[in-house]
């Protein structure tokens, strides 16, 4: 008996679950098409993939030295030419020699005590930040708003993906919003911005399944509406969001009827 499993994708363990692109010149991996408008990309770049791949620069915002055995010690950076830093460039501050005490703090390097009586905030999710770019966009209102993306699973085997979430969270998505003026300003819809089945999951409902959990899943977060913006021209494999017939199916409506961008939308 098939068994179909839809999980989110908040951790770098679901965020390895998503299913490849049909075409292999783009990835959902890598993509931030949707979350950039001015540089967004489908491409597919594995840069994006190894962990610690977002950034290589310290906390001190310097490049990390590679760890390398036969390297000599890097030298301190010291001028003996250089006068001895003043004590204090204000003209009516005392000069201590040591450093002013707080009678109130026992210890100025012992962290502060709890307050036992102060309600204890629950520690929100976030994603580790050497995690790879793409699932640090999919996890940025992770504490907030919730998840962005599913998965849909079939016998364990990734079927189907979808990304979704708040207008604000895609740019491109607002953009495209400002060309028609006829939409409603209020409530702001949530966005579908990606669906795709693998080929060899297709032609078998799995992304009507997962746009209606995703649809239910917007609607207990308060949402009520969600809009997606397909585009006609485009190669069937090549466009993130579908084509209109398909969302008509899921139950949308085209609420703007544009030859090229259409507005895709349904009340939840």
């Amino acid at each position: 008996m098939t068994t179909i499993e839809i999980v989110d994708v908040v951790d770098e363990a679901r965020f390895g679950l998503i299913p490849p692109c049909a075409d292999p010149a783009f990835d959902h991996r890598t993509c931030d098409y949707w979350e950039d408008a001015d540089r967004g990309s489908k491409a597919r770049r594995p840069n994006w993939l190894p962990e610690g791949a977002a950034s290589s620069v310290g906390s001190a915002g310097s490049v990390e030295r590679s760890s390398n055995p036969f390297a000599p010690p890097p030298k301190r950076e010291s001028n003996p030419f250089a006068p001895p830093p003043k004590a204090s460039a204000n003209p009516f501050a005392s000069a201590f020699s040591t450093p002013v005490r707080n009678p109130f703090l026992d210890n100025a390097s012992d962290p502060l005590a709890d307050n036992p009586f102060a309600p204890r905030r629950p520690t929100r999710p976030a994603i580790a930040a050497d995690a790879p770019r793409k699932l640090q966009l999919l996890g940025r209102g992770l504490g907030i708003f919730g998840s962005y993306a599913k998965v849909l699973l079939v016998d364990d085997v990734p079927a189907a993906y979808c990304q979704f979430g708040p207008l604000s969270a895609y740019p491109r998505a607002l953009r495209t919003r400002e060309l028609y003026p006829q939409l409603p300003d209020a409530p702001l819809p949530a966005v579908i911005a990606c669906i795709a089945t693998t080929a060899a999951a297709r032609k078998n409902g799995h992304a009507l399944r997962l746009v209606a959990e995703v649809c239910r899943d917007l609607a207990g977060r308060g949402f009520a509406a969600v809009e997606t913006y397909p585009e006609v021209r485009a190669i069937a494999d090549a466009t993130p969001a579908a084509r209109p017939q398909f969302w008509i199916r899921a139950g949308f409506v085209m609420a703007v009827n544009d030859e090229r961008y259409p507005v895709m939308r349904k009340e939840l």
